[in-house]
């Protein structure tokens, strides 16, 4: 048995208090007022996460964004073809099986280089070609 699993395992015996003392020494923060079966969730996930690596950054974003509720960003999948109209003129991007996007026969690293790309300014690629929607109130 690993030593976080043995942490985990402890939780189930610890008071209340203990538990708050406990999320204070590995946090440095206060403790959430939570109920103690919500404590011993918060603990073992602080446990794995620093056990383990946490969440990716993209997670993380994706949390965050959810939590601010201003807007939804749909993700590019594979398969994906997306066209916007910009002065004038189509432009059809894909998302390949590989994941790569492509657009006037070039690979491009994301869709924001691509919308830099044909607008001249800095844009949202998500919101440029209409995968970033406003949340519903």
């Amino acid at each position: 048995m690993s030593q976080t699993e043995r942490q985990i395992a402890a939780l189930a015996a610890m008071s209340s208090a203990a538990l708050k003392a406990e999320w204070q020494r590995l946090t440095g923060t206060a403790p959430p007022r939570i109920s103690p079966a919500m404590m011993r969730l918060a603990l073992a996930w602080e446990w794995q996460a620093r056990a383990h690596g946490g969440l990716s950054r993209q997670t993380s974003q994706k949390l965050a964004q959810l939590a601010g509720t201003k807007s939804r960003t749909a993700e590019a999948r594979a398969g994906m073809r997306l066209v916007r109209e910009w002065n004038g003129a189509a432009h059809v991007v894909t998302v390949g099986e590989d994941r790569v996007i492509r657009w006037n026969g070039r690979e491009w690293r994301s869709l924001s280089e691509v919308a830099r790309a044909i607008t001249g300014t800095r844009w949202s690629g998500p919101a440029f070609f209409g995968l970033r929607q406003k949340a519903a109130a």
